[in-house]
This record gives structure tokens, sequence and C-alpha cells, in this order.
């Protein structure tokens, strides 16, 4: 395989690099990887990607990820050959990414307080599966593929299951998700299902599923296609990459995602932090992750709410000590996420060193929102004739907390993620069901 991708430590202690012939996910060690490039791409290639929109027919150019191939092009192909992308590239015709853009919507704007013309939501569960998901899983299943891989493994609270599952039916490879029993969207357990997967139910929440799944892999031999994977990361990146081609690259003043596992956050930053040393963007958007309350591990150790310090980068030397202990302290007081956003429900996020480099790098914030807040923000956006889970209504809900403590401005130019459709129609039906909910149409009687 070609060399001028690596796999990189990310503790600048140790920066030990792997070649990518292999599944390694993490150092020796014991920190996450990254994948690195030799080549700094030129900024020329804006102009391609903006001419691939007319794709022709090419399914690798119509794709929301692989039109950005260039910039993650770990398996060194030619990327103009259409041949030699359909030998390596794995797509699902062209659709992960393809719809997926900011879109402006005036009701959101209003609740959140802000301007109209700078309130942009992307959603992402305009996807195959329906969430974000496809983006990273498309490059994740390329480099097994790349491996000849026969069976990929992943724990899920629900969308990650479902797009492995996809991914492995169209390209004929195995897949075992491994899923937290009872405490999965019934529709995206139902997908898993469709799509010819392994289903493992384990006993516990995600991160025991997790846990579990890793396990099973290394005993295995299966391959990993979780976001601790840095292939499943680059992948995230084209989501950041549609956003800018959006506003013609200039760069927004702020990024939001749902926190949960992080990968999106890691994702993000990865992406930024690679634009700004390319010279693409000058500008560095702050990123604001949005954790639930009922599963809020980042947001209780980024603002100092456990021993009074603040967790942080630190140049790549984060406290894990103090990460143990807070585990180890929700374990005493027998404290599990719970929330019904379950696509967020993990209190021990894969991705937080990742995460906290993110933070550091665009000076980011993390903030919490309850059920009903994030009840309110899925409501919002369905108001404006779009779909999103739970877990995408922390986005609205997180602007509209920053708009009321004036951190974010009426005007500035915001961005949110919405990370997946709806797959658990019961809380939309309770929601509207409720009279009191803040934007509720129950039904009447005839």
């Amino acid at each position: 395989m070609a060399e001028h991708a690596i796999k990189k430590c990310i503790n600048p202690d140790c920066g030990k690099s792997y070649g990518i012939d292999n599944d390694i996910y993490r150092c020796t060690c014991g920190s996450l990887l990254d994948i690195k490039y030799s080549k700094r791409p030129s900024r020329d290639l804006i102009e391609r990607f903006y001419q691939r929109r007319n794709h022709g027919g090419n399914i690798y150019n119509e794709s929301g990820v692989w039109r950005f191939r260039d910039l993650v092009n770990f398996a060194g192909i030619d990327t103009e050959d259409f041949n030699e992308c359909a030998r390596v590239l794995v797509s699902l015709d062209g659709s992960e990414g393809r719809l997926s853009k900011p879109y402006n919507m005036s009701k959101a704007a209003d609740y959140a307080d802000m301007s109209h013309d700078s309130f942009f939501l992307q959603p992402e569960g305009y996807n195959p599966s329906g969430s974000f998901k496809d983006n990273g899983m498309s490059t994740a299943v390329t480099h097994a593929k790349m491996l000849k891989v026969k069976k990929i493994i992943c724990a899920s609270t629900g969308n990650t299951s479902a797009s492995a599952a996809m991914y492995a039916a169209n390209e004929d490879i195995q897949c075992d998700v491994y899923i937290p029993k009872g405490e999965i969207a019934p529709g995206k357990l139902g997908q898993a299902f469709q799509f010819g997967a392994q289903v493992i139910q384990v006993q516990g929440n995600f991160d025991d599923a997790l846990a579990t799944s890793l396990k099973n892999a290394k005993e295995t031999g299966g391959y990993t296609v979780n976001s601790v994977n840095p292939f499943r990361i680059e992948g995230q990146k084209t989501i950041v990459y549609r956003v800018m081609e959006h506003l013609n690259w200039n760069p927004p003043d702020w990024i939001v995602y749902p926190g949960g596992a992080l990968g999106n956050t890691s994702s993000c930053g990865k992406a930024l932090i690679e634009l700004y040393e390319w010279g693409w963007i000058k500008k560095i958007p702050r990123i604001v992750v949005v954790n639930a309350e009922g599963a809020n591990t980042l947001y209780e150790l980024y603002n100092g709410m456990f021993e009074g310090k603040k967790l942080s980068w630190n140049d790549g030397r984060p406290d894990l000590g103090m990460v143990d202990r807070y585990y180890a302290d929700l374990d005493k007081q027998g404290i599990r996420p719970k929330t019904h956003a379950t696509a967020i429900q993990i209190g021990r996020p894969a991705n937080i060193v990742k995460a906290l480099r993110a933070l550091h790098f665009t000076n980011g914030i993390v903030v919490q929102a309850t059920d009903r807040e994030m009840s309110d923000g899925m409501s919002i956006v369905g108001l404006n004739g779009f779909d999103c889970e739970m877990a995408s209504g922390a986005v609205p809900a997180g602007v509209r907390k920053l708009r009321k403590e004036g951190t974010i401005k009426k005007d500035d130019v915001v961005v949110g993620i919405l990370t997946g459709r709806q797959k658990d129609p019961s809380l939309a039906v309770e929601y509207h069901m409720n009279a009191d909910n803040m934007f509720a149409r129950p039904p009447t009687n005839h």
C-alpha cells in the first residue's frame, strides 16, 4: 500500500507511526491514532470539487464524501481515474453525503433567536442509512476492503449498526453489531436486521457493548468500525468540507454538534486543523458540543465540575487519571447515562482525547441540554419541514441557550449539524400528545 499515508500516535510524547496495511487503531502506548498525509493538497482543488458537482454519472463525484476524495486519499489512488476509484472506494451508488448541506430554517432560527440569514442546519439524516455515520463508514469499509477483511464489527446505540450493516451488505462482508439490550430505537434495530447483520445484545449500556465488541474483535480478527478507527474520522471530515463549500470556503463563526462518543467533534477538529495548516482557511470556527444532561461526561470534565479542575488538551497530555477517577466515581455512585436521546446516551466517550484537541484548537465550548429542551429542538426542526432525531435537537437547543447567555451573537454565522433522522417515532408522538410542550400540536377529536 502507498506510503504517503500513515497512522500516527496522537500522544506527542510518543508519536509512533504505523503503516496503513493493518487494522491497528490504538498505539502501543494506549493512545489513539491519526491518519497523516505526506503531501499538502493545493487549494486549487476547490475548483475541482465544484466542477465535480456536475457529476456526469460518476458516482464518486456525486458522493458528498468521495467528491472530496483528494483530501482523504489514504488509498493513494489516481482520483481522476474512474476505474481505479471503482476498484477501491466503497460507495452506496454515490448517495453518502449527496444531499447533506447547510439549510436556512427560519422557524428554528426564531427559536434560537438567530438571524435567518446566518443560521444554518445541516441534516445528515439525508444519508442513505439516515445518519451522519455513512460519511465515515464509507471510508472505514474502504480500508477494510483494502485489507480484504471478511467481517466488520461495531458497538452501537443504533445509527452505527445501521450504517455498518448497510455497507457490509453492499460489499458482501459479514457484520456483527453489539447493542445495549433494550436501549436502542426500534427503527435503528430494524435496520441492522434488515441489512443482514448478526445482532449481539449486551446487558448494560453502550459503553459495555463497546468494551465487549472490542474484546471480541481482538479475539476473532474482526475489523472494528467504531469511531476509535481513524479511518472513520477521515470520512466524517467531509461534513465540514460540505459546510465550507456552501459558504464559499469562508468559515462560519461556530459549528455545533451533539456530543456522544465525540467522533464528530474529533473529525471536525482534525478537518479544521488540516485546512488551517494547508492555508485553505485563515479563520478558525469555534466548536460547540452539546451533551445530553443525562450523559454529560465531557460537559462536567471540560467545565471543571469534577475535582474543581478543568480537563484540557494540555499540549497533548490531558489528565487521563482524572478521567479514570471520574468514571470510578460514577460507578461508585451507581450513575449510568440516561436520556431519551439514545444516540448520545454514552457515558465514556471513546474519542474524548481527540475531542479535547479539537476544543483546544478552536477555543470550543461544551454545554448541556435537558431531554425536554432537545425535544423542543427536534420539534422546531420538524416544523421547518425537516426531520431529525432527538439527539440532533440538542443543536438548536444549545444555540438557543448560548444566545440567551450572549456567548453567540444574533448575526454570528452558525452551522449546526443535525446528525440523524427520527427512527423512534414514539418520541414525536409522545411530545405532541402533551399540550404543555412548547411546539406540541395534539390531535383533536371529530
